[in-house]
């Protein structure tokens, strides 16, 4: 395999562990450790933290090395408001042409989610966590839309897996917010559907910033 597909798998890897906050701000990707687990060559990995560091999804540490960018207040207020400003438009998009088969793929990842909430799986929930929103976004069939919420690079906020098992009534209670989403996009309601997600996104935002 060619040196520049083996660093994208290492990107694409990073990334998504980055966005679903598998890797939380401030933790060091170490080259060694990254090319040993993917079975690729320390250049590969240096090009995808190179490609993640023009992201700005990770910093440069003072005395080198690559980490997780850290969030401030004002940073996990703007992903808020973005995500408010990005989904809000996309869920009046999506009421208006959602098909059965978005509803579908929604009730999925719910599903998906559930479940790997319950086999301690907290990883995957917050993949499917992404997923929902990304779904959520592109229902609303908008391709320039779809194309500036991935390109945004929107991290999830509220989940912390190093202390998963304390967290548990934030995996329940998100897993109710955006099944009660989904209810709404199914009745055409985009008043409650909205009413949800903005109270979804708002106690995420809280529930970052008292553990930050």
């Amino acid at each position: 395999m060619k040196e520049e597909s083996l660093s994208n798998r290492v990107y694409t890897e990073i990334r998504g562990k980055i966005i679903s906050n598998q890797l939380v701000p401030g933790t060091r990707l170490k080259e060694d450790a990254w090319a040993k687990k993917q079975d690729v060559s320390r250049v590969a990995v240096r090009e995808a933290l190179n490609r993640l560091f023009g992201e700005n999804l990770v910093e440069k540490g003072e005395r080198g090395g690559y980490f997780v960018k850290s969030m401030n207040t004002d940073d996990i207020r703007e992903i808020r408001e973005l995500r408010e400003v990005l989904e809000l438009g996309a869920l009046q998009l999506a009421c208006e042409k959602l098909e059965d088969n978005d509803i579908r793929e929604l009730e999925k990842i719910c599903d998906d989610f559930s479940n790997m909430v319950k086999s301690g799986y907290f990883g995957g929930a917050c993949e499917a966590d992404v997923k929902f929103h990304e779904t959520l976004i592109g229902s609303a069939r908008n391709q320039k839309l779809k194309n500036i919420y991935i390109s945004s690079n929107i991290p999830l906020f509220h989940f912390k897996l190093g202390r998963a098992s304390s967290h548990m009534d934030d995996y329940e209670q998100t897993d109710k917010e955006h099944r009660k989403i989904v209810a709404a996009l199914k009745s055409k309601d985009f008043e409650q559907a909205k009413k949800i997600l903005v109270g979804h996104l708002h106690r995420g935002e809280l529930e970052s910033l008292d553990e930050g």
